[in-house]
């Protein structure tokens, strides 16, 4: 089961240029949409991944981790946890490497699975706390979470 002591450290997303974000929607009041904008503006090369949506501001949008056109670097799982377990596998088949489950839900056994599949996981931290240049409400996040040993 994933710890809630779970620390990724500042440089876990060092190497990684390539984001598949997992969850996006035309509702821009999901956080698979935000994260998607967030990270394109960060620089990543983002890649939208929604099973129903063909397009998201203008980018083509994938139907899953399988039909993505390259191999991400990671995967973002911003998904209901019944539906995690899919992407993993989605994602090991893929030979993607990497997968963060986005907090604020339990991934507990996506979680599990993606380990046992050697891949390397987060869990339970928001991904755009650890995206450069971090910026508004993520930043004094980033600080109070540094500040409590939370980061």
């Amino acid at each position: 089961m994933a710890s809630h002591k779970e620390r990724p450290g500042p440089d876990v997303l060092s190497d990684v240029k390539s984001i598949a974000v997992v969850g996006v929607s035309q509702k821009n009041i999901k956080f698979g949409v935000s994260a998607f904008r967030e990270l394109k503006k960060r620089g990543y090369e983002v890649y939208p991944v929604h099973h129903s949506t063909d397009k998201l501001d203008g980018v083509k949008c994938y139907r899953s981790v399988s039909h993505l056109p390259l191999v991400p670097d990671c995967v973002l799982v911003t998904v209901k946890p019944e539906a995690a377990s899919e992407v993993v596998e989605q994602a090991v088949a893929k030979g993607v490497r990497m997968i963060w489950f986005q907090q604020g839900a339990d991934f507990s056994a996506a979680v599990d699975k993606a380990r046992q599949a050697g891949l390397k996981v987060v869990s339970r931290k928001c991904i755009l706390l650890y995206t450069e240049p971090v910026a508004g409400i993520h930043r004094v996040h980033r600080f109070f979470s540094k500040l409590f040993g939370k980061y």
